[in-house]
């Protein structure tokens, strides 16, 4: 499963959390900027230009 690859858990790194691989970025936090209405290109543009399209869509997916 390719969302596998996407997100990550870490006991170390917002404890446990289920965030992006390779980024301290949670899904949480993508879905709730999602839920204000933020479309992927804002969240991309103004939180964290890192992130890629199919970051977001697997946050989307694993939740």
């Amino acid at each position: 499963m390719a969302d596998m690859n996407i997100i990550s858990v870490n006991h170390k790194i917002h404890l446990g959390k289920h965030c992006i691989a390779t980024m301290r970025i949670t899904v949480q936090s993508i879905l709730e900027l999602l839920a204000e209405g933020l479309s992927f290109e804002e969240i991309i543009r103004d939180y964290s230009p890192d992130l890629q399209v199919e970051n977001i869509r697997g946050c989307v997916r694993y939740a």
